[in-house]
C-alpha cells in the first residue's frame, strides 16, 4: 500500500493535478458537497420540511444562514438536504448509464462486423433523440420520482458511453499485445477483462466526472418543471421553481432563489473544474 501511494504521488498525472488551480478548486468543492450530503443530518440547523408560520420571509441570520421561505422553512437546511438528493440522482444515473454503455461499447468495439453495425445503429438512433424531451415524456406518462427520473434520463444517456468505449476498444484491440494474447489462446472475455478494460478505465473515469454535473443539472431541470423530485423531498430544482415568483418582491424574498441558485452553480462548476483537470492530467497531449 505504501509503494502504491508513493507511485501515485510520483505519477505525472498526480503532479499535474497538484499544480492545476482548476483541480484544487474542483476537489475542494466536490469534497465539501460530498461531506455535506453524507452528514446533512448534522450540518442542517432545522428540519428541512418543517413549516413555521411565524418565521416566514426571515432574512439571513445565525440560526437561518440563508433565511426562511414563504412557508417558514429553513432554506439552508433545504439546500443541505438538496445536495444529498442531487448527488444520489447523479450517482445512480452514472451507474445505470455505465452499466449499459460499457458492455455494449466493449462488445461493439471488440467483435466488430455485424455486431458493431447493429449496436452502433442503435446508438446513432438514441443519440438522435432529444434526451430531455424523451425524459420529460417518460415522467409525464409514468409519474415523477427519484428512480423514475434516473431511468428517464438513462434512456438516452447510455449511448454516449457506448460510443466512447467502442472507439477506445477499437484502438486498443489492434495493439501487438492483444494479438499476442490471441496467439497464445487467451479467451475473448479474458482479453477484455485483463487487457482492454484496464486500459480504458482512465477514459471512463473522465467520462463519469464530466457527465456527473450534467446529470445534476438535468435532474434539477426536470424538478424545476415539476416532473422531477416531488415534495416534501428537498430538491434544488423544485425549490428554484417555488421561489422564482418572489424575485421581484422586496428583500429578503429574492434571496430564496439566489441562495439556492448559487449553491447549485458552485456545485456544477466544481465538478466541471475537476473533470476538466482530470481529463488534461490523464491525457499527456493536453499537459503543458
Amino acid at each position: 500500500m505504501r509503494n502504491l501511494s508513493r507511485g501515485l504521488k510520483r505519477s505525472p498525472a498526480f503532479r499535474y493535478l497538484r499544480r492545476d488551480i482548476r483541480a484544487k478548486i474542483g476537489v475542494a468543492v466536490v469534497f465539501v458537497v460530498v461531506l455535506t450530503a453524507i452528514f446533512a443530518g448534522f450540518i442542517a440547523r432545522h428540519d428541512p420540511v418543517a413549516e413555521y408560520n411565524n418565521l416566514r420571509f426571515k432574512g439571513p441570520s445565525w440560526s437561518f444562514p440563508f433565511g426562511t421561505d414563504d412557508r417558514g422553512r429553513d432554506i439552508f437546511s433545504r439546500a443541505v438536504y438538496g445536495a444529498r438528493t442531487a448527488l444520489l440522482i447523479g450517482a445512480l444515473l452514472v451507474i445505470v448509464q455505465t452499466s449499459i454503455g460499457l458492455p455494449l461499447g466493449l462488445l461493439a468495439g471488440y467483435k466488430g462486423g455485424n455486431v458493431d453495425n447493429l449496436i452502433m445503429r442503435i446508438v446513432d438512433a438514441v443519440l438522435a433523440m432529444p434526451g430531455l424531451i424523451i425524459a420529460l415524456a417518460f415522467v409525464a406518462v409514468f409519474g415523477p420520482g427519484i428512480y423514475k427520473v434516473v431511468f428517464a434520463l438513462a434512456i438516452t444517456g447510455w449511448a454516449g458511453y457506448a460510443r466512447l468505449i467502442r472507439g477506445q476498444t477499437l484502438a486498443i484491440k489492434e495493439e501487438p499485445y492483444i494479438e499476442a494474447a490471441r496467439a497464445i489462446g487467451e479467451k475473448d472475455r479474458n482479453i477484455i477483462r485483463r487487457y482492454i478494460l484496464p486500459n480504458i478505465m482512465s477514459v471512463l473515469i473522465v467520462m463519469v466526472t464530466m457527465t456527473f454535473p450534467a446529470a445534476i443539472l438535468l435532474s434539477a431541470s426536470m424538478s424545476f418543471l415539476g416532473l422531477g423530485v416531488q415534495p416534501p423531498t428537498p430538491d434544488w430544482g423544485y425549490d428554484l421553481n417555488s421561489y422564482k415568483t418572489f424575485l421581484p418582491d422586496p428583500w429578503p424574498a429574492p434571496f430564496m432563489s439566489i441562495s439556492i441558485g448559487i449553491v447549485m452553480v458552485i456545485t456544477i462548476f466544481g465538478f466541471n473544474f475537476f473533470g476538466d483537470a482530470l481529463r488534461d492530467a490523464l491525457d499527456p497531449r493536453l499537459r503543458e
